[in-house]
């Protein structure tokens, strides 16, 4: 679920079952069926509260890879996986606002990322607003926090926010899964991000299995200075050459999580896309290094790359790692480090 922020006028009829919280001093709603939802009423006439949604803030929330493995390439050049996708706290902030104006319009924090098609929130947002003819427009504000082009799914999530936020701010009715249905149309990510917490997804991507979420500990997360190509890595990437003891322990991590054993989960971490990505980038293998002699209790590179997770049993550790990445070669081996920990959904509420 999402946590969204709403600033809303007269028009649009509030269902039951949703989460309502007047900011304003105005009467508190309750209902239940999103309890992320927090809702600010610029206007309230009566009981039932029919409003329009103008303004939305959403949370899009990152990913690691806590094991992937490749099975093989199809002919329309995507590949079948399987990988145990965990949400993250890191997260990018998203602002959408209702115009009067047709059209969308797309700001964001930082210089070098399109504001045009060619970004996946604005194509997000274009997507369901063309499928049902929506004639008023969206301006949309992303502050990006999540590394950019480090195998955490930055652009997928901030896509998967703007479909559920384009849903509730037109009222479009989607269900989570129509959405998903749609999501994976701009990418194979878009689904589970849609979805978010701990599942095993297979074929490319978007067939989604849910998991228990597994025991809490803190992350360390590091994107040294190098972005890497996602499609350039799976494009090196020779599955039939790769030996057997190369490809992690899906089906048993799987249970581990399901047992809720940390340990079991930390000792099968594995991503084949590494035999890949760090003999291009030798800094992952040194970061991964460096968490583990910071008290890591296990380390791996996410997606593509080239961000670098560590897990933490020991919050100091993780904070001292932390410094220590920061500080490395002068500040120069690290652009982005982090310290966060799962994205629990029962948490969040």
């Amino acid at each position: 679920m999402y946590t969204i922020l709403c600033i809303m006028t007269c028009h649009h009829f509030l269902k039951k079952n949703e989460w309502i919280t007047n900011v304003l001093g105005l009467r508190e709603h309750k209902v239940r069926s999103n309890p992320l939802v927090s809702v600010e009423l610029t206007e309230l006439r009566k009981k039932g509260i029919a409003a329009m949604i103008t303004h939305l803030r959403l949370k899009a929330y990152g990913k690691i890879n806590l094991a992937l493995d490749v099975l093989g390439k199809r002919d329309n050049g995507y590949h079948d996986v399987r990988m145990i996708m965990q949400t993250v706290g890191l997260h990018d902030r998203i602002e959408l606002y209702r115009t009067k104006e047709p059209g969308i319009r797309l700001e964001t924090n930082l210089f070098y990322l399109p504001n045009n098609e060619q970004n996946l929130a604005y194509r997000a947002a274009a997507l369901l607003m063309e499928e049902f003819g929506v004639k008023e427009g969206v301006s949309i504000k992303l502050k990006k926090f999540i590394p950019v082009s480090a195998g955490m799914a930055g652009g997928s999530t901030d896509a998967a926010a703007v479909l559920v936020g384009v849903n509730r701010m037109f009222d479009l009715g989607f269900t989570k899964k129509e959405l998903m249905e749609r999501g994976v149309k701009l990418g194979a990510d878009v689904p589970y991000c849609i979805m978010r917490g701990t599942a095993l997804s297979e074929g490319i991507g978007e067939i989604l299995t849910e998991l228990p979420a597994p025991p809490q500990c803190h992350l360390v997360i590091a994107k040294p200075q190098i972005s890497v190509s996602t499609k350039a890595v799976y494009g090196k990437l020779r599955v039939n050459e790769l030996a057997p003891e190369e490809h992690p322990d899906i089906d048993g991590m799987t249970e581990a999580i399901r047992n809720g054993d940390l340990d079991g989960v930390i000792s099968r971490l594995g991503n084949v896309l590494e035999t890949v990505t760090i003999p291009d980038h030798p800094e992952i293998a040194r970061i991964k290094s460096m968490m583990m002699e910071n008290g890591a209790c296990g380390s791996l590179m996410s997606g593509s790359g080239p961000t670098v997770f560590g897990i933490y049993k020991d919050k100091e550790l993780a904070e001292k790692a932390c410094q220590a990445l920061r500080e490395a070669d002068d500040g120069r081996l690290t652009r982005q480090v982090y310290l966060t920990e799962f994205y629990n959904r029962k948490k969040a509420r």
